[in-house]
């Protein structure tokens, strides 16, 4: 009885943290429509500034409870303020546009900002000392809890009590609540939501860096505190719904019991409990626990494929002077191969993903579980039935293609963001699987010595890549000319009117999914041939997001798309990687600059201007 109830009040203080996370991400969204991926960094921003007052800057202010909240107001209070910046400079150039590339300009921000707080404070951790007069703990049947997680329990019903006085009976709050169900109806009223919705940001913000201030007492400010909450916050925000902080509210319950529960009785499936707990949710209620039905988001125009001459002769031409060029990397070296077989592989990887999003509508932000599917179906079977390459590429094609039809019905019965984090669930799912799965995966330490790709075979490997892209590029241009291209968009962009005019919008939708998960598992099982080995990070966040850069740095809806942005992003990864240690940053500030600058891709500034417009 007492495990259970110490494991109860566990949940409830990791519970109250989530919901500090999740409120502000709430509140922003529902303000600003803004999908903030980068709502992380100003966690760990709250964080490192109070830890930095207390251990390094002000040691005094660590032994007075006053002065050691005040430092955790502090932190919050510069959160709040980075938040103000970043909405200046990059949020408010977002708005009104689709959320894909809100998700991917947030996640250059979260890079830009990680680098640079690597470059201020360094890459070591803080350990903060414990909370003055909170030090001690509760006896509960001769179980302890400490004194200080009890008093956090107390947080998050004040803070969701604070926020509904807020939006519930003040002037700024009634202003939010209409900025929230009409904007454009607001600013016809003579009220200017510029400031509401930078009120919405610096106050969601501050949530952020109050969570990561009220952390420290339990565990060290570092580097990759951003990532690790932020995953956790989205599953907690989509489970409640998006926009409601009610259903944040109940959803920061039921996931920090299930975490302080599966923590205890099964260690070793933590995060695929978390997750399973919202894909059962979403396959139940498509919309969160209290979530309500969303106004259509501004959704990606240009929906015919630019630069996809109808001349079979001239794209035969393009696609000759794309194989000289791969040539011409082989003849420059082994490293100039290297580069140019990670950009083929992520190229596919790339095309995949573009199929289901340019033709079908579906966002994806967990794409790296096909390809990580595919990339252990290849290395198990060679390693375990000693299978050669053709059979290894068929048996990682196979792994993606079960798990897609398997889940595909359920995936596609949600749409945008929820689709989105519904596949981020999957995604993560899968790299947990493959990081405690010890005995089949190898854990952490992968599976290596691959001999899928010999020394005199890399020849023969590397003209299969040179074929395998071109292969699929022209069966993207086949596909956005085809009828099944020509059902896709109908279902995208007016669903009602397809299945009125007898299209079947359900069957048209897991076709496409399916088709892309088994070739983003044949990039998978590439990618174990190219690189002899295959670790969990092939099923990483880094992984997903890597593909979606591809196709909107590139241009979505460019045939030749994904070819650019896979250029593009390795070439960055690999040469701002050679001495460079701040190259992620880099990265990030590029993203954001391609984002708000072309948001149609660098493929697209070819258009003509009343095109992109």
């Amino acid at each position: 009885m007492a495990f259970v109830a110490i494991q109860f009040l566990n949940g409830l203080s990791y519970a109250s943290t989530l919901f500090l996370m999740a409120a502000g991400l709430t509140l922003i969204f529902g303000v600003t429509r803004i999908v903030n991926f980068a709502h992380g960094s100003f966690f760990m921003l709250g964080a490192m500034l109070s830890a930095h007052w207390l251990v390094n800057w002000f040691p005094a202010w660590s032994d007075s409870a006053w002065l050691y909240g005040f430092a955790m107001l502090l932190g919050a209070s510069c959160a709040g303020l980075a938040g103000s910046i970043a909405e200046f400079v990059l949020l408010r150039r977002l708005y009104g546009v689709p959320e894909l590339y809100q998700l991917v300009a947030t996640f250059g921000l979260s890079l830009a900002m990680h680098d640079a707080m690597r470059w201020v404070f360094g890459p070591e951790e803080v350990f903060a000392p414990r909370f003055p007069g909170l030090k001690g703990a509760i006896e509960l049947g001769g179980e302890f809890f400490p004194q200080y997680q009890a008093v956090t329990i107390v947080l998050g019903p004040l803070v969701w009590l604070g926020l509904h006085l807020l939006l519930a009976h003040t002037g700024f709050g009634a202003r939010l609540r209409a900025a929230t169900q009409d904007r454009t109806m607001l600013s016809a009223l003579g009220v200017n939501p510029k400031p509401l919705m930078l009120g919405a940001v610096v106050l969601g913000c501050a949530l952020a860096g109050l969570g990561g201030a009220l952390q420290l007492p339990r565990e060290p400010a570092n580097l990759q505190m951003d990532m690790n909450i932020v995953v956790e916050t989205f599953v907690v925000v989509v489970t409640g719904g998006l926009g409601s902080i009610g259903g944040a509210f109940l959803a920061a319950l039921l996931i920090g019991l299930v975490h302080a529960f599966g923590t205890s009785l099964l260690p070793e499936a933590t995060l695929v409990l978390v997750f399973a707990t919202m894909g059962v949710v979403l396959a139940v209620r498509p919309q969160g626990l209290l979530g309500q039905p969303l106004e259509p988001m501004a959704q990606e125009l240009g929906h015919r494929f630019g630069w996809a001459p109808r001349s079979g002769r001239t794209f035969s031409g393009v696609c000759l002077l794309l194989a000289l060029l791969m040539a011409a990397a082989w003849w420059a070296g082994d490293y100039a191969q290297s580069l140019a077989s990670d950009a083929m592989i992520l190229l596919v990887l790339g095309v995949s993903l573009q199929a289901m999003m340019a033709l079908g509508g579906l966002v994806s932000f967990g794409h790296a579980a096909f390809f990580a599917l595919g990339a252990y179906g290849a290395a198990l079977s060679h390693t375990v039935w000693g299978w050669s390459l053709p059979g290894a590429l068929a048996a990682g094609c196979l792994a993606s293609f079960v798990v897609a039809v398997a889940l595909g019905g359920v995936m596609v019965r949600s749409a945008g963001v929820y689709l989105a984090m519904l596949s981020l669930a999957l995604a993560q799912v899968v790299w947990a699987a493959a990081s405690q799965w010890v005995a089949v995966t190898g854990g952490d330490n992968g599976l290596i010595g691959l001999q899928l790709v010999t020394e005199e075979t890399r020849p023969v490997f590397f003209f299969l890549l040179v074929l395998v892209s071109i292969a699929s590029i022209a069966a993207l241009r086949r596909l956005s000319r085809s009828t099944l291209g020509a059902a896709l968009q109908a279902v995208r962009d007016a669903p009602e009117r397809a299945a009125a005019s007898g299209l079947q919008v359900w069957r048209v939708k897991v076709r496409v999914l399916v088709e892309s998960a088994t070739l983003a598992g044949l990039a998978g099982g590439l990618f174990a041939a190219h690189k002899g080995a295959v670790f969990p990070s092939v099923a990483s966040v880094s992984t997903s997001v890597d593909a979606l850069l591809v196709i909107l740095l590139g241009g979505l809806h460019q045939v030749w798309g994904a070819v650019a942005g896979a250029a593009i992003l390795v070439w960055a990864a690999g040469e701002l990687g050679r001495g460079f240690d701040y190259w992620r940053g880099a990265l990030g500030l590029l993203v954001m600059g391609i984002m708000v600058l072309a948001p149609s891709g660098l493929m697209g500034l070819r258009l003509p201007r009343r095109r992109r417009a």
